[in-house]
């Protein structure tokens, strides 16, 4: 079938008049003879609509009058979901090709009136304003003979069918607007990739020699030199905090998704994810020193309360027999 349209389009090509472009597109002309529909360049060629808003307006506009052009009816039809389709709706709303009111019916059913104008420069500048019909002039009736003068007799018009009262449309009432939250919750930032407090060369050396080793233990795992650069400073920091290279393959290699699509992006959120903490030093791990609290005793004599290690006299009462003597 594709070569059949091909020898089709090549013999037509053939047949066109003058020199053809080097380059663009060449336009084959076949008159319609019917089924066609015609739509202006200002909606073709728009240039503030995208595309599929574009396409829904030719569409719109090639239906018959009473046709569905609802988002779930163009949706059924298209390959574009509805979300996309609302959003081309609403390009055409906003540009003057659609407008979609809501309005009252007879029976007191509320229904969405779609209307749909294929020029809405022209609408705006009165375009859609039927020109009068003129009245055909009466003619005049030739009088006998026997009258001196003859009267000319005026033809009534024939009455126009009244039009039948269009339903009103009842305005929307005015709500304040409403924020409909994301349907994806706003991403965190992602956390760097964690860096020693410095990079010695032998950090250095031994990062490199772990992550290199990583396909020995994981052939998913194979990173590329300039890879390996960019994670160094991540294994040189579990390093810092004593992890031993065992425990660093042991996470870094352990249940990885199959197929890893990104094997340089899983090493560096493992590397990040599973930083272990430092190890507490020789401060954190002394015994909390307890203070001694003296408690409160009684004085033998004066009853006041004192602070000793044992029952006995407080110091007023020691003193006065000291002072008694002197």
């Amino acid at each position: 079938m594709a070569t059949q349209h091909h020898n089709a389009l090549t013999h037509a090509l053939a047949g066109l008049p003058g020199p053809l472009p080097p380059s663009g597109v060449i336009h084959i002309a076949i008159p319609h003879p019917g089924r066609f529909t015609i739509v202006g360049n200002h909606l073709a060629q728009h240039t503030e609509l995208s595309l599929t808003a574009i396409g829904i307006g030719v569409h719109i506009q090639s239906l018959p009058t009473g046709s569905e052009v609802g988002i779930k009816a163009l949706a059924s039809r298209f390959t574009e979901g509805e979300t996309r389709i609302a959003a081309a709706l609403r390009e055409l709303e906003a540009h003057g090709y659609l407008s979609r009111t809501r309005v009252r019916l007879a029976n007191g059913r509320l229904v969405t009136r779609t209307v749909f104008c294929n020029q809405p420069g022209a609408a705006l500048r009165g375009g859609m304003v039927a020109a009068p019909v003129p009245l055909v002039a009466p003619a005049a009736v030739p009088a006998p003979l026997v009258t001196p003068a003859a009267v000319p007799v005026v033809a009534a018009p024939a009455p126009s069918p009244s039009p039948s009262p269009e339903p009103t449309p009842v305005p929307e009432e005015s709500h304040p607007p409403v924020r409909v939250p994301s349907r994806t919750a706003p991403k965190a930032a992602r956390r760097p990739l964690p860096r020693p407090r410095e990079l010695t060369p032998e950090l250095r050396q031994t990062a490199s020699a772990i992550l290199a080793g990583l396909r020995s233990h994981a052939k998913e795992l194979v990173l590329s030199e300039d890879d390996v650069e960019a994670l160094v400073p991540g294994v040189a920091a579990w390093l810092e905090r004593d992890a031993h290279p065992d425990t660093i393959r042991h996470a870094l290699t352990t249940e990885l998704p199959q197929p890893p699509k990104h094997p340089a992006k899983i090493v560096k959120h493992r590397l990040t994810v599973l930083l272990p903490p430092p190890l507490p030093g020789a401060q954190e791990l002394a015994p909390v020193r307890r203070t001694l609290v003296i408690p409160l005793q009684n004085c033998d004599g004066c009853d006041r309360a004192f602070r000793a290690t044992a029952p006995g006299h407080c110091r007023g009462c020691r003193n006065e027999p000291t002072a008694t003597a002197a």
